[in-house]
């Protein structure tokens, strides 16, 4: 069975498909509209054929949309992978493709190397791995991950507290688990069977905290209607987690540093003491020493807090922890959006194990529920990452792996995104490139381009037997310490430059040859030569070439 079916009344978007999955040795078969598609599919079942892996579809056909096509198909074969594509995008129909369980939605008019890449991706889908069935291979569910060894420092920490109701204080930086740590403290203590109670101090407005605090009695302020009793009273006989306690105000640190003394306070406007029994555990991400010095925050305090002190390390210090986290957050996502876990491929987690995470943990949770919702396959792939976190690393990348490697992991695969060209024509390219690339850093990438090489006579040897990748990375150091903003718009257009130049010059001018080799569409080549200012060293040869 051909593994990828084309539906459109289009013949030219047919035609384009079919030669280009050809040059891909993926087998077509194309319909006209929907009903022959059911129809085929029907008889396939019925011949206990093998189905199609992949249907891209139309949305406007005649005898029935692609939109009532595909909430047909995603009912009867849920297996079938489909991508709609349309010439009339729009947020609706977009929004209810998606609803209907489209792959991937598809405008028209598309690249090609994109479109076949999306196809691509919809292919390796539909063979990935299954969910294990019966709960095998499924995450436990821990208090806490973490196999890094700073993460089991802290581990041991929360063990030998487990048999004492000391006052801990939690300190690092936002995002890094705070609380889940004080929940483990409170889980592992002999105050367990007691509430644990948590408030952020610097949510609070400070007229409200205190009262938030230690409770108040009735008419005590206006709006006081009756007793109420505060945090401390709320946690009796367990524990009270105060995070953010560097940020609280100077005058309710003196009523703290009592009710830790003594272990009693009064309510506001009350009269009578309250005596509780209560194990608090503050939190913070601010250095309390420096705020000490500043007068900003009670030594006194400081020191009736910090009797033991449980540093948290921040994401980058635990980057071997970030592909089992990765796989925890994407399975709780999944179960929050009652949809099916998304699974990881090692590029993509290499890539997110290179990006510092400013956020910590916190970030990259927010960054698996982004994935669960964005990425339009069940495998997440290195194109499916947020851009940030792809133009960070490969930022980082370009001047501290310059002497060692070429072009790191994560650019690859952004260029990849927009010049996925097959590996002859990547070769031939790359080979015009050689020293040339490096040969104009300081020239405009607008001004007109020469006259297209001869790539036969241009080798490798002219870039001084350096591999050419490495050549751009060190061109890329030189822009990052000169043109800082512009660096990555610079090195693409010079890419494509040099690239559309190559693979022109192999095609004597030809534009929709130099396309097709390239992998590309031929209103991208034709863009392309527009935008990098090219038509001038084009145009000789290509005049007869219309695009």
């Amino acid at each position: 069975m051909d593994p990828v079916w084309i539906v459109d009344d289009d013949p030219s978007i047919r035609f384009v498909l079919e030669k280009a999955l050809a040059r891909e040795n993926l087998a077509t078969r194309s319909f006209t509209q929907a009903a022959e598609v059911t129809e085929a599919l029907a008889e396939a079942v019925s011949d206990g054929q093998a189905l199609p892996r992949v249907l891209v579809s139309d949305i406007r056909m005649p005898g029935g949309s692609g939109l009532q096509l595909l909430e047909k198909l995603h009912a009867e074969y849920p297996q079938l992978a489909i991508i709609i594509m349309t010439a009339y995008s729009d947020l609706d129909s977009a929004v209810s493709a998606f609803q209907r369980g489209a792959f991937e939605y598809l405008p028209k008019p598309f690249d090609v190397t994109k479109a076949i890449e999306l196809i691509r991706r919809a292919l390796q889908e539909s063979e990935g791995e299954k969910t294990p069935a019966n709960g095998e291979g499924e995450l436990a569910a821990p208090e806490i991950l973490g196999q890094a060894p700073a993460m089991q420092d802290v581990f041991r920490m929360i063990g030998r507290l487990s048999q004492s109701l000391v006052t801990v204080l939690v300190t690092g930086e936002s995002g890094t688990g705070k609380e889940l740590v004080a929940r483990a403290l409170h889980k592992h203590s002999p105050a367990a069977q007691g509430p644990f109670v948590a408030i952020n101090t610097a949510a609070i407005p400070q007229e409200l905290l205190e009262s938030e605090l230690f409770g108040h009695e009735r008419g005590s302020f206006t709006g006081a209607q009756t007793q109420r009793r505060g945090r401390f009273e709320q946690a009796d006989g367990g524990t009270l987690f105060l995070d953010e306690i560097g940020d609280m105000p100077f005058d309710l640190q003196t009523r703290l540093l009592r009710v830790l003394s003594e272990g009693q306070f009064y309510r506001v406007g009350g009269h009578s003491s309250v005596k509780v029994k209560v194990r608090v555990i503050a939190a913070t991400h601010q250095n309390l020493e420096e705020r000490v010095a500043k007068g900003l925050f009670r030594e006194d305090l400081f020191h009736r807090l910090n009797v033991i002190r449980v540093r948290l390390p921040a994401l980058r210090e635990r980057s071997e922890d970030i592909a089992v986290l990765t796989k925890y957050f994407l399975k709780n996502s999944a179960q929050q959006l009652g949809v099916e876990p998304k699974r990881i491929s090692n590029d993509a987690l290499a890539i997110l194990s290179q990006f510092p995470f400013p956020g910590n943990v916190r970030q990259l949770e927010n960054t698996c529920h982004w994935l669960t919702v964005m990425a339009p396959s069940q495998l997440i792939s290195s194109h499916d990452l947020p851009p940030e976190i792809l133009e960070k690393v490969a930022a980082a990348h370009a001047p501290g792996h310059a002497a060692h490697v070429g072009l790191p992991h994560a650019i690859q695969d952004t260029a990849a995104a927009q010049l996925d060209a097959e590996p002859s024509a990547l070769s031939s390219a790359a080979s015009g490139m050689g020293g040339g690339f490096l040969s104009n850093s300081h020239a405009s990438p607008a001004a007109p381009a020469m006259a297209f090489p001869d790539v036969a006579r241009v080798h490798m040897a002219d870039a001084g037997q350096e591999d050419w990748t490495v050549g751009l990375v060190k061109e890329a150091q030189k822009l990052l310490e000169t043109q800082s903003g512009a660096v990555w718009d610079v090195l693409s257009q010079k890419f494509e430059s040099h690239l559309i130049r190559a693979a022109l010059a192999n095609t004597a001018g030809r534009r929709i040859e130099a396309a097709q080799r390239l992998g590309i569409g031929r209103n991208t080549i034709t863009r392309k030569i527009q935008e990098l200012h090219l038509d001038d060293g084009a145009r000789s040869g290509s005049e007869h070439d219309t695009v």
